[in-house]
């Protein structure tokens, strides 16, 4: 199901399932979100006082998720930050009383990668892999991509790329799917990974090195979970090495799988990231570095 469009005077919820929120980010970014219109409920893990790698403990991030889901006013939920502990916090979620709620928007990236697949298994919703507001990458190109992804998802179809050039020419249509390599690598063998079958993926990362990157593209290789994907889009790889370096390591282990692959499409960890929704059905244009969400 596609997600109900926010409208002015809604309830954006901010949540932080992962790691703690720098209080200066959030404050930074609150005047921007009410200036959608909308109310903002900040969520008690975002404002809490950092300890550790985590905003707060396991049960208490899935408590302030579920209750901002849970919340009749709220329409999206939208992450601040990720960091590390998305993960942790899948299994504690009542998934049940979540989906009989109904449909609202989950938007986030990075670390949020896993709990964007448990959102599309349990609930069958598509979710927004966007910008982090809490980050100091959500500059006006990404803030206004996502304002325009959440309340005017029909006229966001065509996700264009500037910086994107064919790494393995063609077209592919499939569900758009993915995120985050490292997430997606650590989450082989969890009951919401499921495959690439029939699917666009999108990958990218941050600060890992290119043997890592080999590791974790080996490894989804080797599992199988590369099986019977359409295409694939490349993001950004910011603080992993040398670019070029990068990009011959995709062609290397990516090229062999003979699909559309686009290389650089500017999204992830860089400024003017644009939001893209995850379980939409696409068509990738990897000769032109273009996306087409179909309705």
């Amino acid at each position: 199901m596609k997600p109900p469009k926010t409208r002015p005077g809604d309830t954006i919820a901010l949540v932080a399932p992962a790691g703690p929120v720098p209080a200066e980010l959030v404050e930074k970014t609150l005047p921007v979100l009410h200036g959608w219109g909308v109310e903002v409920r900040v969520g008690e893990c975002v404002r809490a006082a950092p300890t550790g790698y985590l905003s707060a403990p396991d049960a208490v991030r899935a408590a302030e998720f579920t209750q901002a889901w849970l919340d009749p006013g709220v329409t999206c939920v939208l992450a601040a930050r990720g960091g590390y502990g998305s993960q942790r916090m899948i299994d504690l979620v009542d998934w049940a009383a979540l989906r009989a709620t109904g449909p609202k928007t989950f938007a986030g990236s990075s670390d949020v990668t896993a709990l964007h697949r448990a959102v599309n298994v349990h609930l069958g919703l598509e979710t927004l892999f966007s910008p982090l507001p809490a980050t100091t990458l959500f500059d006006a190109v990404a803030a206004e991509h996502l304002r325009m992804s959440l309340f005017e998802p029909d006229g966001m179809r065509t996700i264009a790329s500037t910086t994107g050039s064919p790494l393995v020419p063609g077209t592919a249509t499939g569900t758009l799917i993915g995120g985050n390599l490292a997430l997606l690598a650590s989450g082989l063998g969890t009951p919401e990974q499921g495959s690439a079958r029939d699917a666009i993926v999108l990958l990218e990362d941050v600060t890992e090195s290119a043997y890592r990157i080999d590791r974790m593209l080996t490894q989804l290789l080797r599992s199988g979970w590369f099986d019977g994907v359409q295409g694939i889009v490349l993001g950004s790889w910011t603080a992993c090495g040398d670019p070029e370096a990068i990009r011959e390591l995709m062609l290397d282990r990516l090229g062999p799988l003979g699909v559309p692959t686009v290389w650089d499409f500017g999204f992830g960890h860089v400024p003017a990231s644009p939001t893209i929704p995850l379980g939409a059905r696409a068509t990738l244009d990897a000769d032109t570095g273009t996306l087409l969400v179909l309705p």
